[in-house]
C-alpha cells in the first residue's frame, strides 16, 4: 500500500511538471470576441508568461525597431551587472553619427552620458544612439549583435535572429515572431530600471535644447502603460510591443505588420483591454508556512521543506474561493538531497483543478551511520 502511495505521488508530481493544469486555454479560442486587425500578434501575462491570444504569433517578420527591446535589455544587464554606468560617457564614432530614420542627429566626437543614450533609445527609437552604445559596450555594432542573438538563445527564441541593432534595415536574415517579441519584452521588463525610460511621455536632452516625445502614443493615452517599444520599416510595417499595469498585473501586447500606427494602437489597445477586464492571478501557496517532514534514518530528525515552480497562475475573473491541499507522506527515508521533490500542493477553485506546485526538501539531509544509530539508542535509553 505504502509503494503504491509513493508510485502515485511521484507519478502526479512529474505529471505536475510538464504538463502543469490551467485554468484557460492557451490558444486563441479562449479570446474569440477580440477583433485584431494586425497580421500578428500576442497576448502575455508576465509574471507566469501565459499565453492568452495568438494569431500567427509564430510567423517570421521584420521587426524594425523593436529590435531596440534586446538592445535595451543588454545595456540594462551591463548597467545592473556593473560593466557600465548611467553616468558613464559615450563618444560618438563617425559612424553612429551616420544614421538617419529615427534619431537625434549626433555629431562625430559628441559625447552624451549612458542615461541620456538609454533614454533617446526608449524614447524616439534613436538609432544614432543604439549604434554608439553598441560600440561602447562592445566595441563594434557586430560583436554586440553576437551577443544579441546569444541571448536571444538562451532566452530560447528559435525564430529570432539578428543582424543589426536598430532594426533599420530590412534584411532578410533579421527577423522574429510576435511570441519572441513578448518573451523578450517579459526579460526586459523584469527590470523595473527601464520603466524611467519606457514611461517618459516628454523630455528633452543636450541642456533643454533638443526635445523628445515617445513614439508610443500609448503612454499617454492608456492608463498605466508602462512602455515598451515601436516600430516602423516599409518592409516590418507597423509594430508595437505595448505593455501595462494595473492591480499588480501587468500585460504584454505585440502587435506586427500593422497598416497604420492608428490600428496598431487599437489592436494592442483591444489586447490590453480584454487581459484586464478577463484575467486575475491567483497565489499557488498557502499562508501557512510548510511542515517540516519526520526523516526516518537521517542525521536531522526533521526536514524543511520549500515549494518548487510558478508562484501565481493566471485565471478566469470570477473564481471561485480558492482551495489548497497539501499532499506530503508521513515520513521520508534519507538520504535527502535539496531539491527532491517530496510531495505537492494541489490548488482548486470548486471542482476544477487549477495547478499542482511541486513541494521539495529545502536542504540534504544524511542517512545516519552505525555510530550515529548507537549514540541515538544511548541518548534515548538514558534520557540524555
Amino acid at each position: 500500500m505504502k509503494r503504491t502511495l509513493y508510485f502515485t505521488l511521484i507519478i502526479s508530481i512529474i505529471c505536475s511538471l510538464f504538463f502543469p493544469a490551467t485554468a484557460f486555454a492557451h490558444a486563441a479560442d479562449s479570446a474569440s470576441g477580440l477583433q485584431v486587425t494586425a497580421p500578428s500578434a500576442v497576448l502575455m501575462e508576465k509574471e507566469t508568461g501565459q499565453i492568452i491570444y495568438e494569431k500567427n504569433a509564430s510567423e517570421r517578420r521584420p521587426p524594425a525597431s523593436i529590435t531596440k527591446i534586446m538592445t535595451m535589455l543588454l545595456i540594462i544587464e551591463d548597467i545592473e551587472g556593473g560593466k557600465i554606468s548611467l553616468d558613464d560617457i559615450v563618444s560618438v564614432s563617425s559612424r553612429a553619427a551616420s544614421f538617419g530614420g529615427s534619431c537625434v542627429y549626433l555629431e562625430e566626437g559628441e559625447r552624451m552620458s549612458v542615461d541620456e543614450m538609454l533614454k533617446c533609445i526608449a524614447v524616439v527609437s534613436a538609432n544614432d544612439c543604439a549604434v554608439a552604445m553598441a560600440e561602447h559596450l562592445s566595441g563594434t555594432e557586430q560583436v554586440f549583435v553576437e551577443r544579441m542573438n546569444q541571448r536571444a538563445q538562451e532566452l530560447g527564441l528559435k525564430n529570432t535572429h539578428f543582424t543589426n541593432c536598430t532594426g533599420l534595415f530590412d534584411d532578410n536574415e533579421h527577423y522574429t515572431t510576435a511570441c519572441d517579441v513578448a518573451i523578450m519584452s517579459r526579460e526586459l521588463i523584469k527590470h523595473p530600471m527601464i520603466r524611467n525610460y519606457t514611461t517618459i511621455w516628454m523630455d528633452s536632452i543636450r541642456n533643454g535644447e533638443f526635445s523628445l516625445s515617445n513614439t508610443n502614443k500609448l503612454v499617454h493615452r492608456y492608463e498605466g502603460c508602462t512602455g515598451l517599444k515601436t516600430g516602423y520599416t516599409e518592409a516590418a510595417k507597423y509594430c508595437l510591443s505595448a505593455t501595462a499595469e494595473r492591480d499588480g498585473m501587468e500585460f504584454i501586447a505585440v502587435v506586427m505588420g500593422s497598416k497604420d500606427p492608428e490600428l496598431r494602437n487599437s489592436d494592442a489597445t483591444a489586447l490590453l483591454n480584454y487581459a484586464f477586464a478577463n484575467y486575475s492571478l491567483c497565489k499557488l501557496r498557502q499562508e501557512e508556512p510548510l511542515p517540516s517532514l519526520p526523516v526516518e534514518m537521517g542525521k536531522g530528525c526533521a526536514l524543511k521543506l520549500k515549494y518548487c515552480g510558478d508562484e501565481f497562475a493566471l485565471v478566469s475573473k470570477g473564481t471561485t474561493e480558492l482551495q489548497y491541499n497539501l499532499r506530503l507522506p508521513e515520513i521520508i527515508k534519507a538520504p535527502v538531497k535539496e531539491g527532491q521533490i517530496v510531495g505537492e500542493l494541489i490548488v482548486s477553485s470548486g471542482n476544477s483543478e487549477l495547478a499542482r506546485v511541486p513541494v521539495a526538501a529545502a536542504a540534504d539531509v544524511e542517512k545516519i551511520g552505525f555510530w550515529g544509530i548507537y549514540a541515538r539508542l544511548g541518548r534515548s535509553l538514558f534520557g540524555l
